[in-house]
């Protein structure tokens, strides 16, 4: 599912303009984007939780070479489904083989 698919979906359930199903995606966005920027948690009731974990410098190897090298520390952005999002997803089905 893209952007422009969500923009449809909205404009279809809820009847506004595309314009304004746009719009509505870009804010939602923006806000969750920038609270993770400032390093808040975003947790959205019967979804999920986004949040940032901050991973410090550690020791790596060079793949190519074997060289030992330094990884930097770095911030990540990590998700975790809630329960409710789980049960429906799973819902009791399973997945059918890809042919």
């Amino acid at each position: 599912m893209t952007k422009a698919d969500l923009v449809d979906l909205i404009y279809e359930r809820v009847g506004s303009s595309k314009k304004e199903a746009c719009d509505v995606v870009e804010a939602v966005f923006a806000i969750i984007r920038d609270s993770l920027r400032h390093g808040q948690k975003v947790k959205i009731s019967g979804f999920g939780t986004f949040l940032v974990n901050q991973k410090h410098a550690r020791r790596g190897r060079n793949p190519q070479t074997g060289e030992p090298i330094t990884i930097d520390s770095r911030r990540v952005l990590s998700f975790k489904p809630s329960q409710v999002l789980k049960e429906r997803v799973n819902n009791g089905t399973k997945p059918s083989p890809e042919v």
